[in-house]
């Protein structure tokens, strides 16, 4: 699991230089940004994203930082008849990948408009460029550790306009296992129902949510493109003084185990007893139990993004206390990491390798390189398939707070099977392979 588009762990305010590094930790991404929040608002000039989509740039871009060779987009027709009827539309995208925000301009660039997409705020202050680029392309920021009106209030007007889509992202954050999508945080329906009574009202437009399903396949030679990842993190966790000629997938199932490990000797003092599922519950429950009683007052009993956040929205605000005492700041930043500990852990679903292939393995991988060094090896090529689902139309009425929201129901219905769709298109891996 990884912090939306591009970046993931906290970064501790001590650092020289603001590298991305921290004392505690040394594989820490700057994702917590140290100082009070001010909102980013897009740029809403049509020159620049023209350009990019004139120039191919979203190809070139992807080709060389991502390895994504090829694309096809998919359903693109279930789009063009809401932009045809006026419709306000919200494209919900799961996120395996980095670069799925800029893929999206994939879909943008063949019904020839722009988007607006919301990104965390860290992802603004970490480069200059980088923040003053996404703006010019439709992004503005939204405050992850706190109620940001600001950006909901621009996502609305954005939606009740109808001139562009509006791109966000569900489930929160990324997450390497393309084939399962996570629970989706509910703010997406109430900015969606929102904007619905706004628009009624205004013209009596409707907003409708669209779907979009990202799958990567990879079309190289599997073993070539991870032997020397694998060397590497075997090297790494000593596992070469066994040797390295089991089958791939055996070598990466000993990685996932090793790992866990390091993890449970760390926190737990040694290595722990029982099915790898139950010692990622039991070391996650370890890490935010006793938080979630200190800052929240009880123990949550919800997926990791929800845990995670309402964690972060009670702990974040102190580091910004004009009185605060060092011993203070370090000890949260401690906490913060812990919080960060347990979305790694959650991050490898426990059953993922059982039916194994390639896109699965190679994601696995990934996922554990990042994991250990906070940069992926880039492996090549990919092929990026973007699936548009059917308008799911957005109602007015609040639902009911008994039971599931049916709005999100159906979107993550589509989401769900279609991503187990897609997944029979990778290529499976035997156990001895």
């Amino acid at each position: 699991m990884r912090q939306s588009s591009g970046t993931r762990n906290p970064v501790h305010p001590e650092q020289p230089q603001n590298l991305n590094r921290t004392a505690h930790d040394p594989n820490m991404q700057n994702v917590i940004v140290d100082e009070p929040y001010r909102f980013i608002p897009p740029l809403h000039g049509d020159w620049t994203p023209w350009l990019i989509q004139k120039l191919h740039v979203i190809d070139l871009y992807l080709k060389r930082a991502e390895g994504i060779e090829s694309h096809e987009v998919r359903g693109i027709e279930h789009l063009r008849e809401s932009l045809q009827r006026g419709h306000s539309v919200l494209l919900a995208p799961n996120h395996c990948r980095y670069a799925d925000p800029i893929a999206i301009g994939w879909i943008a660039r063949q019904l020839d408009f722009y988007i607006y997409s919301m990104a965390s705020w860290h992802l603004f202050k970490q480069n200059r460029w980088q923040g003053i680029a996404m703006r010019l392309c439709g992004g503005f920021s939204v405050y992850r550790e706190g109620v940001d009106r600001q950006s909901l209030n621009t996502a609305v007007d954005i939606l009740v306009a109808a001139k562009r889509p509006l791109v966000v992202f569900p489930e929160g954050t990324v997450f390497r296992s393309n084939d399962r999508l996570q629970p989706l945080l509910d703010g997406v329906a109430f900015l969606a129902r929102t904007a619905a009574k706004r628009r009624a009202k205004h013209d009596g437009g409707k907003v409708v949510i669209h779907p979009v399903a990202f799958k990567y396949l990879f079309r190289g030679d599997l073993h070539q493109s991870l032997e020397p990842v694998m060397q590497r993190l075997e090297h790494r966790l000593a596992l070469d003084r066994i040797g390295n000629t089991a089958p791939l997938l055996e070598r990466v199932e000993k990685l996932l185990k090793a790992q866990l490990a390091l993890q449970e000797i760390k926190f737990l003092g040694e290595p722990q007893s029982g099915d790898f599922q139950e010692r990622q519950h039991r070391l996650i429950e370890h890490l935010l139990g006793p938080l979630e009683r200190q800052w929240l007052g009880r123990n949550l009993e919800e997926s990791i993004m929800p845990r995670v956040k309402q964690l972060r929205t009670a702990i974040v605000p102190r580091l910004l206390l004009p009185d605060i005492t060092q011993a203070e700041k370090l000890r949260l930043w401690s906490e913060l990491e812990d919080i960060y500990m347990a979305q790694q852990i959650a991050s490898h679903p426990s059953d993922y390798l059982d039916q194994p292939t390639d896109t699965r393995i190679l994601e696995t991988v990934e996922s554990i390189d990042e994991d250990f060094t906070d940069h992926a090896q880039v492996h090549r090529p990919l092929h990026a398939i973007l699936d548009v689902g059917p308008a799911l139309e957005v109602d007015t009425q609040r639902p009911s707070r008994e039971g599931p929201d049916p709005l999100m129901n159906d979107l993550s219905h589509w989401l769900r099977s279609r991503l187990e769709a897609l997944s029979h298109e990778a290529k499976p891996i035997g156990k001895h392979a």
